[in-house]
């Protein structure tokens, strides 16, 4: 059970611009994520905007991008990001349930062709050490435009932000 309580969107009615406003964003849901930003409106509307941005507004293709979310949620062990992305987000994306399955190893990277090999060393780098070391960053410089390595980074750091939250408030997984 969640820490939080969630917001009924039914008991809040002052809330009902923003929800609309996220609902239409989301086909038509409000997912548990928004029932527990809500809590904060302000969080909760500037959460969906940069959320959406980092995953339909760049220039990365939908399949590395979903690789490296679902790398992180295994790597943070956030059930919640799993349940959101695998399988019909993943799969949508181009991504196999064996691939996906594949990222939760640490030799996960080699399922994958070498770009996307190269962004999860990144991914890894970037979640369980914080630091990256030269050897991880210098393959992407040489695999990915700046525009791409500054996309893949804040998508690595905001799900990762993403993660800490639902992980430290206990998100209830959607029915």
């Amino acid at each position: 059970m969640a820490r939080v309580q969630l917001i009924d969107e039914d008991k809040a009615p002052e809330l009902a611009g923003l929800i609309d406003r996220i609902k239409q964003g989301r086909r038509g849901s409000l997912i548990n994520v928004y029932r527990l930003l809500l809590r904060s409106p302000v969080l909760a509307g500037t959460w969906f905007e940069h959320l959406n941005a980092v995953r339909w507004k760049t220039g990365l293709n939908g399949r590395l991008r979903e690789i490296l979310i679902i790398r992180i949620g295994w790597l943070t062990r956030t059930a919640y990001i799993m349940r959101q992305h695998v399988p019909k987000l993943a799969l949508a994306d181009g991504l196999t349930l064996v691939e996906c399955e594949a990222l939760q190893t640490a030799d996960g990277a080699s399922h994958f062709n070498e770009a996307e090999a190269v962004a999860i060393a990144y991914a890894d780098a970037m979640t369980v050490d914080v630091q990256v070391p030269d050897t991880v960053f210098d393959p992407l410089r040489r695999t990915f435009s700046e525009q791409e390595i500054v996309e893949i980074t804040v998508l690595i750091g905001t799900y990762n932000m993403h993660a800490r939250v639902l992980n430290a408030l206990e998100l209830d997984l959607e029915p």
